[in-house]
């Protein structure tokens, strides 16, 4: 005879996280303290105890739009400074005009960062 299925539905879906060594030894005393299997008390703390959810602001078109740009054009700087290492390798390129290049790839990068940090 077939066993017969559970009543309750399925626990299909799973959530997984990380935590570092202090939050995990907080977590642990409280599951402990519990006398609760983990998933039973997680379960138990996100949909049953009154929980305030603070919900951060989503990013404007804006900000998505230059995180796009700036993640384009900081892989496209990094392949210039690929090169221009390669070249001053090879003695194709002197020392100080390599290291001009690079500083100034530095400089662009930090005035990205900057400005994607001042949207929105």
């Amino acid at each position: 005879m077939a066993r017969p299925t559970k009543t309750k539905d399925h626990l299909t879906y799973l959530f997984a996280f990380r935590l570092d060594k202090t939050e995990s030894d907080v977590l642990m005393d409280k599951i402990t303290r519990s006398n609760m299997k983990k998933s039973d008390f997680l379960r138990d703390c996100v949909l049953k105890n009154q929980t305030v959810v603070v919900a951060k602001p989503a990013a404007s078109l804006e900000k998505r739009r230059m995180q796009f740009l700036f993640n384009k054009t900081s892989n496209n700087m990094n392949q210039i400074a690929h090169v221009l290492n390669g070249a001053n390798a090879a003695g194709k390129l002197t020392g100080p005009l390599c290291r001009e290049a690079i500083a100034d790839l530095e400089a662009i990068a930090k005035y990205l960062r900057s400005a994607l940090h001042h949207v929105d």
